[in-house]
């Protein structure tokens, strides 16, 4: 195998030359000109003349760097070139890989409405939810599959798809693939594609896993690179807030308080599960999306952070991967990540599609040194300052009125939160205009709930009965202590003298 000599992207957010002047079919200009697509982002100006003359494609850029629709029009641009092209049972035309189902479906959904103007059908493949829907679309016929490998094995094992007509193969994110250990079943599916077949393989780096990838598969491919993997991008601001265990709660509330879509990362399910009832329990509509959930509740708390029901979305590292929303204005490591690596995936979750971000890593006394690594090895120079919950830089790195209109709700269902605080904006002295009891789990009272069983002197539930409102997931309250401070991790939550002044 060779590689042709790297060719870094144009620096520019905007090429004036336009789609068609790569050599993108009038048909699919026509469709992106129709979604507000006219100019191309750095990555898809260095790949799509390659890449739509048949070459082999080694694409290297950070996440938000449109490397979606880089490798989408050509695989449509080939497919249409021979719509005449009858669809076989069972046997895709092209073939797309991702990590995550969460990119699998949006990687769909970004394709969907350019295909169906050229007559082109598609299917998603992955686990998590029934097979029958999958195997019955591919055997009427599908001329893309977009496909996370587990599952597609499962379904060539069991012979419902062949992969021997497969025209053009890509592998997106194969960094985070080779990440979750997925590479020797990557292999197994490439070693079934025709050899003569086109394929592309981006990435945010090139370890050695990737490039055993590239050397096995691609045929003398052309490399191009948007941003490198350690480059920061020039519109996101870096920011670690050193905290006290107790202030740690306190100023991830205040953050999460403010306007606009966060998105808040933890290292493990549980974390992200207790964060998420936490938020909740004051006030703050999130979600949570972890390996745990189904595919349905990840699909609900997916729509609701889309929509706005829920403007915090708490996730863990592979959880996340693939997350496609543009308005995040800000990322916050509750729990810094443990290498660099994912510090660059978490951030790119903001400053997406030429927007600016903030990052902001909560940092405590005991991570002194591995933010300190972190930061290093991921290219970063962060501002530090330390921190409690009124400090000023909190309403500076998240502007705007903290509200706090109460717990995400599904449908249907009680409040993550465990009862739902009165709501409304943060008035003056620590108090909540919209009043401070709960509305879901009954009053408290030496230690009984009314409305559920009764607790025993650790905190355990001894009577069984469960509350309307589920508990917060924070650490169980003693008994006998009857509402008084609220703790987190054994640290005190808000007091009002933390509270007071703190209205951004």
């Amino acid at each position: 195998m060779s590689t042709d000599t790297l060719t870094p992207a144009p620096t520019t957010s905007r090429d004036t030359a336009g789609f068609a002047r790569l050599g993108v079919p009038e048909s699919l200009v026509r469709v992106l000109a129709d979604r507000d697509i006219t100019s191309p982002t750095p990555i898809q100006a260095a790949t799509l003349p390659d890449s739509l003359a048949g070459r082999d494609v080694l694409g290297r850029g950070r996440t938000g760097s449109g490397k979606t629709y880089a490798f989408l029009l050509p695989v449509l641009a080939r497919l249409a070139a021979d719509g005449g092209r009858r669809r076989q049972s069972k046997r895709p035309r092209a073939l797309i890989l991702a990590p995550t189902r969460e990119l699998a479906t949006q990687i769909d959904d970004a394709l969907a409405p350019l295909a169906k103007p050229l007559g082109l059908t598609s299917k998603t493949v992955f686990g998590g939810v029934g097979q029958n829907p999958q195997v019955q679309a591919i055997a009427r016929g599908v001329d893309v599959v977009v496909a996370c490998p587990g599952r597609l094995e499962d379904l060539i094992g069991q012979g419902h798809v062949n992969l021997d007509s497969v025209e053009i193969t890509v592998l997106d994110e194969a960094d985070h693939m080779a990440d979750l250990g997925f590479l020797p079943g990557v292999k197994r599916i490439m070693d079934r594609t025709p050899g003569d077949g086109q394929r592309m393989l981006f990435s945010a780096t090139l370890d050695a896993g990737i490039n055993t990838l590239v050397k096995r598969y691609l045929t003398s491919p052309v490399t191009h690179e948007a941003d490198s993997a350690q480059s920061p991008v020039a519109t996101m601001s870096h920011h670690v807030l050193h905290v006290t265990a107790d202030a740690h709660l306190p100023v991830l509330v205040d953050l999460t308080a403010a306007p606009g879509r966060k998105v808040v990362f933890t290292r493990t399910k549980h974390r992200a599960k207790k964060l998420a009832r936490q938020l909740n329990a004051e006030g703050i509509p999130a979600v949570e999306l972890h390996g745990n959930l189904s595919q349905n509740a990840r699909t609900r708390t997916m729509d609701a952070f889309h929509s706005g029901t829920a403007h915090t979305l708490v996730a863990t590292d592979i959880a996340a991967r693939g997350i496609h929303v543009d308005d995040v204005g800000l990322v916050i490591h509750a729990d810094p990540p443990v290498e660099h690596k994912a510090y660059l995936h978490r951030s790119g979750r903001t400053a997406r599609a030429g927007n600016s971000g903030t990052v902001v890593t909560l940092m405590m006394d005991d991570q002194i040194r591995d933010v300190r690594d972190l930061t290093r090895k991921a290219g970063i120079k962060p501002t530090t300052t330390k921190v409690n919950p009124s400090h000023p830089l909190l309403t500076e790195l998240a502007p705007g009125e903290r509200t706090f209109p109460g717990p995400f709700v599904v449908p249907g269902a009680a409040p993550q939160g465990g009862g739902q605080r009165g709501g409304g904006q943060r008035s003056g002295g620590g108090q909540r205009s919209g009043g401070g009891q709960r509305s879901g789990g009954g009053q408290r009272s030496g230690g009984q709930r009314q409305s559920g069983g009764q607790r025993s002197g650790g905190g355990q539930r001894s009577g069984g009965g469960q509350p309307e409102g589920q508990r917060s997931g924070g650490p169980r309250r003693s008994g006998g202590q009857s509402g008084g401070q609220r703790r987190s991790g054994g640290a005190a939550a808000f007091s009002s003298q933390s509270r007071a002044g703190r209205r951004g």
